[in-house]
């Protein structure tokens, strides 16, 4: 199916509106002269670490440490990723290190 082209200058205009509001309203909402409210403080302090918690547990869910590889690939390619990060403080460089490491266990040992 496709679209007319008054449909798809609707559909992008749509997703511009989507993407410039999640852009503007947090300086509408929280202007650069008034305190942050603490609640904001307090959940840009946990959020990054939540987050990065709720990476590690959906990475990690569907594998079967009973069966096939143990897990071994994800768990040394995680030690990687922490490894990478504490010595360089690089989160690219960490996250591509643990996705190379990983992507050449399971192609080529596993």
């Amino acid at each position: 199916m496709t679209m007319s082209i008054v449909e798809q200058v609707i559909t992008i205009g749509v997703i511009v509106a989507g993407t410039m509001l999640t852009r503007y309203i947090p300086f509408i909402v929280f202007p650069p002269g008034r305190p942050t409210p603490r609640y904001i403080q307090y959940l840009g302090k946990v959020l990054p670490s939540a987050t990065l918690g709720l990476l590690v547990i959906f990475s990690v869910k569907d594998v079967n440490f009973m069966e096939g590889s143990h897990g071994v690939p994800e768990l040394l390619a995680m030690a990687v990723v922490a490894f990478l990060h504490l010595w360089k403080r690089n989160m690219l460089l960490s996250i591509a290190g643990g996705t190379v490491l990983y992507m050449f266990l399971i192609q080529f040992v596993f």
